[in-house]
């Protein structure tokens, strides 16, 4: 039992005082989400665990034996009760006499449904036969890197019998299904006393009659596991040592970002594409190693590793030693034209006759010498994920080829996993993707009440939003609330002021290394200012001219360049203000800015077009509620103007109005939904008004 620092050694982190009084199922629940807070014991979604309970059958009242076991789908670490499949055990057990052999075994997944106990609807998953048929109450079916690089290697039986003796036994690569869990049972029955068993190029499993002992079990064997890789790789040259050195930190970003739009536009044909960057120094070591080339080819070995990372990575052309980021930019396309090929190549020679049909062929992990790695996926969260799956590869592969000779699936038996009919149907399954999925926003004024309702109606539409504000305090309040209702992933900040251009480059960038691109700039930061012409200073007029026109120009410039790196369009949305076309008294400043914003979008219009790129107004009025800029002097110095006090400010702009209505940041946040996603796919160079109506500032 371990109970060292974490970090170093695995810690057993069961609690005695939180566990009493726990069901079983309680305590499977419990012991699944210790396993999976610790990515050394499997990764995210990886692996499964199981408990056989008494229950009461709630059709005869007598006790029946019922096994939990993650459902389909499902994570460890993160799983609550109901995301456990319950089933009969004597239903499940019958299962084998109706049995037709290995090449039917698929057809078993449809009789799961049938073994279900207590009309629970979480769906059973396909390593449902390999816990039912384990002749142990508690079984835990984990992903460690250090056990996998023992199943990934060319001796794995051998390495599996010197380290753990006849504790832990060995099974031969088998895909998993009903076959696998006859397999188990088999060995389980012939060898009594072991207490698990690695699962060539799979994982492994662990089992006893009690949940506690289960976990501390599982715990010790992968710490072993790990203890004895870290004896034999001490002091020996891993992946036949670096042949390449790590650019600075800033450097690296610098690179990525000018790499991941390119790489967006190339793969994004069909659906938009996010991006994450990873240049943690196990992917360092590994892209900057001698062996990168031929470990990369073999691809992953762990089915649920080869399942988010592709049959292999793609290895970027650049030479950090002479870090010529053009040249590495006009070879990419050839290279990312080859990979397509050979994958195409791949389906061609794997294929069966009832194969789902060839899937996107573009690769989803790309290395970089000196830089770290790029992974596209539809979402950023997946992108994420495979990131981290790809870097679990590394790990398995860093110390089966230090101790052995690492092995990746044969390429038969992965394409038979990823085009694998049931898994089809789970893709089959999958809800529709939202309006704004894979889509990348950069709102300016990120943090007041209309970028930030503009932020959680494209947060709401599946979008990844970069928050760009001057106002660190509010950047982080607001962050942290729309983070929180729709998670970390999707929602970045960066501190950016709009007329400092160094600054503007810089959130740039830094959107192409969170998210890989850009696809919607909403460009909505701004000030008021009223003031008679003859008390308008220069210095007034100059911030107005800076704010909100030459700011504009600025991160429009910016977006634009993006768009065309990535070539596939793009949305530009400018809240502008009724102001634009109205005249208003003791404003001249403010309105002749806003007007400026206007006619610069009808420029960009006809600028962006050919390439797709379409650019429209929303112009506001009186929109109180939650704006910063009504929270200052421009509150007195309107209220002042139109004689009123502050109370009756919104009173009198809603009875001016044609339509008598308040404008809220939420019907501005519609506006610029609309003109961002394909609804609007037709429409550039126009301005939709959401004033509640004023002649003055009809567009016709």
């Amino acid at each position: 039992m371990t109970t060292a620092a974490a970090g170093s050694r695995l810690m057993n982190l069961w609690d005695d005082a939180r566990a009493a009084g726990m069901t079983e199922p309680e305590k499977l629940l419990y012991r699944s989400n210790l396993l999976g807070s610790d990515k050394r014991i499997t990764n995210y979604g990886g692996g499964n665990t199981s408990a056989k309970v008494l229950e009461k059958d709630p059709l005869s009242g007598a006790m029946v034996e019922v096994l939990w076991v993650k459902g389909s789908g499902g994570d460890v670490g993160s799983i609550k009760m109901d995301g456990f499949a319950t089933l009969y055990m004597d239903k499940l057990r019958a299962l084998k006499g109706i049995y037709r052999g290995v090449a039917m075994e698929d057809e078993m997944v449809g009789l799961l449904p049938h073994c279900t106990f207590n009309l629970n609807t979480r769906a059973a998953s396909i390593d449902t036969p390999l816990h039912a048929y384990v002749p142990r109450k508690h079984v835990d079916h984990m992903h460690p890197d250090a056990i996998i690089a023992i199943a990934a290697s060319k001796n794995s039986r051998a390495l599996t019998r010197q380290i753990f003796g006849d504790d832990i036994g060995w099974l031969p690569w088998k895909r998993p299904g009903f076959e696998l869990g006859l397999w188990l049972e088999k060995f389980c029955l012939e060898n009594p006393d072991a207490k698990g068993v690695v699962l060539e190029s799979h994982g492994l499993f662990t089992w006893d009659d009690d949940a506690k002992a289960c976990y501390a079990l599982t715990v010790e064997i992968i710490q072993k596991a790990m203890d004895w890789f870290a004896a034999e790789t001490a002091g020996k040259t891993i992946f036949g040592g670096a042949v390449a050195q790590s650019l600075d930190a800033d450097a690296r970003r610098a690179v990525a970002a000018r790499l991941m739009p390119a790489i967006r536009g190339m793969i994004s044909a069909d659906h938009r594409m996010v991006g994450h960057f990873d240049d943690q120094p196990a992917v360092l070591e590994f892209v900057n190693s001698a062996r990168l080339k031929p470990l990369a080819a073999l691809g992953t070995s762990c089915p649920d590793h080869f399942l988010r990372t592709k049959i292999c990575p793609l290895v970027v052309g650049f030479d950090p030693a002479r870090p010529d980021v053009d040249a590495t930019l006009s070879a990419l396309a050839g290279q990312v034209a080859e990979y397509r090929q050979g994958y195409a190549a791949y389906y061609e020679r794997c294929k069966h006759p009832d194969s789902p049909p060839l899937r996107d062929p573009n690769a989803v992990v790309y290395l970089i010498p000196g830089v770290g790695m790029i992974t596209f996926a539809k979402d950023k969260a997946t992108a994420r994920i495979s990131g981290e799956f790809y870097v679990n590869a590394i790990n398995v592969m860093r110390g089966a080829d230090t101790v052995s000779e690492y092995c990746g699936l044969p390429e038969q038996e992965a394409f038979d996993i990823e085009y694998w009919l049931l898994e089809e149907a789970k893709l089959q399954r999958m809800p529709k993707p939202k309006s704004l999925a894979g889509r990348v926003a950069f709102i300016t004024g990120g943090a007041g009440g209309i970028g930030s309702a503009t932020a959680e109606r494209y947060l709401r539409e599946g979008a990844c939003v970069m928050l760009a504000d001057i106002d660190d305090a509010a950047l982080t309040a607001t962050a942290d609330n729309l983070a929180g209702r729709f998670g970390r992933d999707v929602v970045r900040t960066v501190s950016m002021n709009v007329t400092r251009e160094d600054e503007v480059l810089s959130a740039y960038a830094r959107t192409s290394v969170e998210f890989g691109g850009l696809d919607i700039l909403v460009s909505n930061a701004g000030i008021a200012s009223s003031a008679p012409i003859e008390e308008t200073t220069l210095a007034l007029w100059n911030k107005n001219m800076d704010i909100l026109s030459t700011g504009y120009f600025l991160v429009s410039r910016e977006a634009f360049k993006l768009f065309r790196a990535q070539g596939i369009g793009g949305a530009v949305v400018f809240i502008a203000s009724k102001n634009g076309l109205a005249a208003s008294p003791n404003a001249s400043a403010y309105c002749t800015a806003k007007a400026a914003e206007i006619h610069l979008a009808r420029c960009l219009a006809l600028e962006g077009a050919e390439a797709g790129i379409r650019v429209n107004v929303v112009n506001p009025d009186a929109v109180l509620k939650g704006s910063k800029i009504w929270s200052g002097e421009w509150l007195d110095q309107r209220a002042s103007t139109y004689k009123t006090d502050k109370d009756g400010l919104e009173e009198m702009y809603r009875q001016r109005s044609m339509l008598k209505r308040s404008v809220l940041p939420e019907d501005i946040a519609e506006a610029a939904y609309f003109l961002a996603s394909d609804q609007s796919a037709k429409s550039t160079g126009n301005i939709l008004n959401v004033d509640a109506g004023n002649v003055q500032a009809f567009t016709r």
